[in-house]
């Protein structure tokens, strides 16, 4: 970074020129184009992409954009200033509006990958029957720079259709575009790695029809069509590169589908090093050592992703190898949910399936790193004895997470150590009993003396039989617990891990109903509380966003469960 670089860096960005000057196109750079894409990015229409590990294309604009709301955290990071947001060619690019900028540093490009659910190889969504048209059909990344020595890569979700757009219109709903927005604000808030959100922008004239629920509805499937606003929401990441991403390159070398194909899976694989794993790996090392590393590391890094979901009651809904982040945090929160009344089957998503229900979530994601092991063994066929290495981190998975997620369970609970008994005993309790899984922890975490102080998380009072099974839960756990030697410090450490505020879809469903008539007043309220999700806020908000779920919602359609369309 040059020393002008610098200065604008440490006052503040306030103008999209000082913005564009931070670009740094490693991606585009370093990768490979598909040969067959157009040269001024107008590649709209659904086709074949056999070669190559992008396409540019350039977003289609929001028709009268509006500005929504945007995250002052990370605009913090990023050294951005207010002002920036008021800059013409700074709307007009996260709005969509990339060819009226006058930067020939304006660019966008899509990226193709490969379907996978639990391990099975999938061509059956692509049209052409192939694998060759899945990828991005509506996310399109407009561009990558370096902030603070760190590098940002900026996508625009809902920005209109690619190659890979498999005949839709590539266009996001204000409604999706809320969720995920706010969703990444909590994740990150919570201290979970996850893509961040930086803008969000609504059309003031287009709408889209989509099916949805009608109000009230206990519909099981959308049973309306919806005509709603749409919008384009920036959310920005490290990467976007995906375990899907590796297997589709890996699938064309090991069917030799084209000369380059080998060449381009270990192309895509130093690229996610270098982005993703720089601090980790030494790029001076062999290269079949650089790819032990990878695998130990991702191992690592998904395993600790996957326990911090389920200790803050996260459910992906689809997890996906194309939805699983390469580089090892959350991607793509399309028909994600938090348990709120404790479920371990609990799938928020319609057509998931018990497969990526809460707590099969670490099940979920072993047949994910199965693929990306699987893409991994292809660079390392000539060496046996870094092969015998690499399935053995592949072997090593299940016990690997499994102490992931006993430690994640002794922090939660505040004990010295895993107790199995305790644990298995407390999940089995929860899933008998009707218990909110966020309030039930939070009020542990202040060391109650009384079971009785739990109460308020119990939708309904537990049966005289289960009320003796809890009271002699609690008493061993006080047991526990009470061995610490500072009890206050216990205390403050499971306050740190168990939040106070989540997300309650019944308390988001106002937000975008409100944004869709124009007011975006209840959006910023959200971000001001799910920012701040371990801390103790006003009685107000307490007494709003603390609380049990009406039985009014517990079957509704789009709150209780919801379709993927978005």
């Amino acid at each position: 970074m040059s020393s002008h670089e610098k200065q604008f860096s440490s006052s503040g960005i306030t103008s999209f020129q000082e913005f564009i000057r931070h670009a740094d196109y490693s991606f585009t750079t370093n990768l490979k184009p598909d040969p067959a894409s157009s040269h001024d990015g107008d590649d709209h229409h659904a086709r074949e992409v056999c070669s190559g590990h992008f396409v540019p294309v350039n977003p289609t604009p929001l028709v009268n954009p509006i500005f929504i709301t945007h995250s002052c955290k990370l605009f913090e990071e990023l050294g951005l200033q207010e002002e920036v947001i008021k800059d013409q060619d700074f709307i007009k690019m996260f709005s969509g509006d990339l060819a009226s900028i006058n930067s020939p540093q304006c660019i966008g490009w899509a990226t193709g990958y490969a379907l996978s659910i639990y391990g099975t190889e999938y061509n059956q969504q692509c049209p052409f029957g192939t694998g060759n048209g899945y990828g991005d059909g509506r996310a399109i990344s407009v561009f990558e720079g370096v902030f603070k020595d760190k590098r940002w890569e900026m996508q625009l979700k809902g920005s209109g259709p690619t190659p890979y757009c498999r005949g839709a219109d590539g266009r996001a709903v204000l409604r999706s575009s809320v969720r995920e927005f706010l969703a990444q604000e909590l994740m990150h808030a919570l201290g979970i790695p996850t893509t961040r959100s930086l803008t969000l922008f609504g059309s003031q004239s287009q709408t889209v029809m989509r099916p949805w629920y009608s109000e009230q509805s206990q519909s099981q499937d959308p049973d309306v069509l919806v005509d709603n606003p749409i919008a384009i929401s920036t959310r920005v990441s490290s990467s976007f590169l995906r375990v899907g991403q590796l297997e589709l390159f890996a699938r064309r070398a090991r069917l030799d589908a084209h000369p380059q194909a080998f060449e381009e899976l270990k192309m895509i694989v130093t690229h996610l090093i270098k982005r993703e794993y720089k601090n980790e790996i030494d790029q001076s090392l062999h290269f079949s050592e650089q790819i032990i590393l990878l695998a130990r590391t991702f191992r690592e890094r998904l395993s600790s992703l996957v326990a911090n979901w389920l200790r803050v009651g996260y459910c992906q809904g689809n997890f996906n190898s194309d939805n699983c982040a390469a580089g090892g945090f959350t991607l793509d929160y399309g028909p994600f949910g938090f348990c709120e009344l404790f479920d371990p089957q609990f799938q928020p998503w319609t057509g998931g399936g018990g497969h990526f229900s809460f707590l099969n979530q670490p099940v979920a994601a072993e047949a994910n790193f199965h693929m990306f092991w699987k893409s991994l063994r292809l660079l390392l066929l000539n060496d046996d004895t870094k092969l015998k290495e690499l399935d053995q981190i592949r072997k090593d998975f299940e016990p690997f997470i499994q102490s992931k997620l006993q430690h994640m369970w002794s922090k939660k609970l505040g004990l010295p150590q895993y107790d199995q008994q305790l644990c298995e005993t407390l999940l089995s309790l929860l899933e008998l009993s009707k218990v909110d899984f966020t309030i039930f922890f939070r009020e542990l975490s202040h060391l109650p003396n009384n079971f009785s102080a739990l109460n308020r998380s119990f939708y309904t009072p537990p049966s005289k039989q289960l009320e003796m099974q809890w009271q002699s839960w609690f008493e061993q756990w006080q047991l526990l617990v009470s061995s610490a030697n500072n009890q206050q410090r216990v205390s403050q450490a499971m306050l740190k891990v168990n939040p106070k505020y989540t997300w309650r879809e019944w308390l988001i469903v106002p937000a975008y109903e409100q944004a869709s008539r124009g007011d975006y007043s209840l959006i910023h309220q959200l971000q001001d509380i799910l920012n701040q999700p371990y801390e103790e806020q006003t009685q107000a908000i307490e007494d709003q966003y603390y609380r049990l779920r009406p039985n009014t919602y517990f079957y509704t359609g789009g709150i209780s469960h919801y379709s993927c369309s978005s």
